[in-house]
């Protein structure tokens, strides 16, 4: 559908109504930026529409879901926002995903924890505006007054006489009021979803196979496309021999693609195939020659050598409170360190894949999974050359996301076969593609120092981080020079007050792509960080929870969500012999969130994990089960890279291939989780998905020294041979 003078056949097309209906939504104007809600009802001419809820006279109700459902409930949690005010229970409403349409706005992506709380007080707005306005149509069709009206389960009633209005039945008078500049919002006391652990509609979809995932698309005439990629990073195409190839049954065509991944390009050869088994046969066939540019040398073992030769140099400053050089210097117990966290994939269940089809009207359809249609709707247009409304894009469901999905290289290499094809092309990559091409979580090293005073308190601090960075790739002018605080993320904003303070940032270069993983660069530095703290605990003497709170002396949530895991782990009572217990808590921009991990020590230098404790605060919250999945799904993740190997090269190209050499944590291995939710309001709603995942490592890091006396500081580490 066109976001540029919809016309009102366009929109009834789209939305697929079949006659009056009653719709509030926003203008383009105010996309991404809801201050005001329009009434949309007239679809007058050429109007530029962006709506949020469509009541039909029929009483069918379409609520609007604006972020991508990667797994972390959006198709639930952001329609409930609208329902919540709107007075609809679940199975009233169906819920219509959006495709990156310019009128719904510029932050339709599902990153960075940001879905909810971005959008918690916009769409509750929209829902009372729709309420408050089906009320004031109640009481005109009447002729009562307003207060004698109230709505609920999708009607309005009158309370003096008990008589009621389905919404259908009010569309007509709704659909010519004015809307409510300031809608009155309900008392959360109220509230009959938001809190509640409510059923996801997206959920027995899944379960049911009725889901339409990205792969899932099929598509008239399609033919099937898998890309030979070189394995070693930097490297070029020479030639290649597809004589082979064009033999195998099904093959049609052998050509050239590029793939774009910020200032990284490299150009790959695309079998062409009627079925995918045809186009990965074919593939196979191949006869490719590469020029490796020399990249073929590097490996994980020089480069880690190369980190910690790096780790000499100063830095550029990323926090400098009081006199650190001087209260080290001058300090009787010092304390130094070093951390390393190694490469990572992403490794979502779905592999990358994108259906796209070039028309002969250069108009251009898409079918994805994808966690940021908004950007992928900005990139294409400009990129190829189309207007904005010659290019359609499919959401469908995505088999998780961890960062992988907000980048659109696949996306753009579908695009650019589909455009030398001009018919639709599916291209898929292989789980061996997509564990082996990146990009991948970055490595980052951390050089401590730390002081003790006489009594116990910790004086002065220092965490260095040596790392490539992330906006190298995405960004041709960054300045590599100058700090970036992406790469520091969250090691200068702990509540710990910490009188001297000198944090730095040391930037290393590298050709390997790479990209924000879940709870991006705090998955690795709060390793380091709180691991960091449990060292200097222990010189100073002290117990590790008591040592961060002695640090604490102000109220802040990191306090509350500490005590209150000192409080559900019964962090006070001792453990038998042979068991130990860590803690670890961080804060960073998606939220908050903290673990206490205990362990029982075996006999043969490993460990068990016996059970994870972990708080998360919120301020408020929509829907619990689904916290409680997500926090429960970031430990599981947090685990496993925690204790299974990561990423490592040798001759430039990445050793591993699939889950057999790259495995995640297996259910049988899943320790008993006991999640808790800080919810008592507050003005800063903070995000679910990624907090509960960086405290997982160091929590569990402790907690192995505590059974042990062994100090991890590198990860992955072998809970089975310590």
């Amino acid at each position: 559908m066109s976001t540029k003078n919809v016309n009102r056949r366009d929109f009834l097309r789209y939305t697929g109504l079949s006659g009056a209906a009653f719709i509030l939504g926003i203008s383009s104007a105010k996309a991404g930026q809801i201050t005001e809600i329009s009434n949309l009802s007239t679809l007058a001419e050429n109007y530029q529409l962006t709506p949020y809820i469509i009541i039909e006279r029929s009483g069918k109700i379409t609520l609007f879901n604006s972020k991508p459902e990667i797994g972390q409930g959006t198709f639930q949690s952001i329609p409930a926002l609208i329902a919540e005010e709107l007075e609809l229970s679940p199975e009233q409403f169906t819920v219509k995903q959006t495709g990156g349409e310019k009128k719904f706005g510029d932050a339709q992506f599902a990153g960075g924890s940001f879905s909810v709380r971005s959008s918690y007080f916009d769409m509750r707005k929209a829902g009372a505006s729709a309420r408050e306005m089906l009320i004031s149509a109640a009481s005109q069709q009447w002729n009562v007054p307003v207060s004698e009206c109230y709505a609920k389960q999708a009607k309005v009633f009158h309370k003096p006489s008990g008589k009621s209005l389905s919404y259908g039945e009010l569309v007509e008078t709704a659909s010519k009021l004015e809307v409510p500049k300031n809608p009155t919002l309900k008392d959360a006391k109220d509230f009959n979803i938001l809190g509640k652990s409510i059923k996801r509609q997206d959920v027995p979809l899944k379960v049911s196979g009725k889901a339409v995932f990205g792969i899932d698309a099929e598509i008239p005439n399609m033919v099937y496309a898998s890309v030979e990629h070189c394995p070693v990073f930097g490297a070029k195409l020479k030639d290649f021999d597809k004589t082979a190839t064009i033999k195998v049954a099904g093959v049609e065509q052998v050509l050239e693609v590029e793939r774009v991944f910020g200032v990284y390009k490299a150009t790959g050869v695309a079998v062409i195939a009627k079925n995918y088994w045809a186009a990965l046969k074919g593939r196979k066939a191949l006869k490719v020659n590469w020029d490796y540019q020399g990249k073929e040398t590097f490996n994980s073992q020089e480069y880690t050598k190369s980190l910690h030769e790096l780790a000499k140099n100063e830095g550029v400053i990323d926090a400098n409170i009081g006199d650190f050089d001087k209260s080290f210097g001058e300090s009787a117990k010092k304390i130094e360190a070093f951390y390393e966290t190694p490469f990572v994939s992403h490794s979502p269940m779905e592999a990358m894949n994108c259906t796209a089809h070039w028309k002969e009207d250069n108009t251009l359809e898409i079918w994805t999974s994808t966690q940021v249609p908004s950007d992928v709707m900005r990139d294409l247009p400009t990129r190829f050359g189309l207007k904005e409304e010659a290019v359609t894009l499919h959401t469908g469901f995505s088999g998780g996301g961890f960062g992988r999905r907000l980048a659109i290289d696949f996306i753009i290499e579908a695009v650019n076969l589909t455009k030398v094809l001009k018919k639709p092309v599916k291209m898929i990559w292989t789980r061996e593609d997509d564990m082996q091409l990146g990009p991948f979580r970055p490595p980052t090293f951390s050089a401590f120092k730390g002081a003790i005073s006489e009594d116990g308190k910790l004086v002065a601090f220092q965490h260095k981080v040596i790392s490539p960075t992330i906006m190298s790739f995405l960004n041709p002018n960054n300045d590599k020079t100058k700090l970036d605080g992406t790469m520091t993320e969250g090691i200068s904003h702990q509540k710990y007050e910490i009188p001297n303070m000198k944090n730095l940032f040391v930037y290393a270069d590298i050709h390997i792509p790479m990209f924000w993983w879940r709870s991006v660069t705090s998955s690795t530095l709060a390793f380091s960080h709180e691991c960091f703290i449990d060292e200097l605990a222990h010189a100073a003497g002290k117990d590790p929870m008591a040592f961060r709170l002695e640090m604490l002396t102000k109220e802040s949530d990191t306090k509350r969500v500490l005590n209150k895991l000192k409080e559900v782990s019964k962090w006070d009572t001792p453990l038998p012999k042979g068991k130990g217990r860590g803690v670890a808590q961080w804060e960073f921009f998606a939220g908050l969130g903290g673990q206490v991990i205990e362990v029982t020590k075996l006999s043969n230098n490993a460990v068990k994990i016996d059970k994870v404790y972990a708080v998360i605060d919120l301020g408020t919250v929509v829907n619990p089960d689904t916290v409680k999945a997500q926090v429960e799904g970031a430990v599981v993740m947090g685990i496993t890279a925690a204790i299974k190997n990561g990423i490592t090269f040798a001759e430039g190209k990445v050793e591993q291939s699939n889950f057999h050499d790259n495995p995640v944590l297996r259910i049988s291995e899943v320790p008993k989780i006991e999640v808790h939710i800080l919810a008592e309001g507050g003005k800063d709603i903070k995000g679910v998905g990624e907090p509960g995942l960086p405290p997982v490592a160091p929590a569990l890091a402790n907690a192995i020294f505590s059974a042990t006396g062994i100090r991890v500081r590198k990860m992955p580490f072998d809970i089975d041979n310590l």
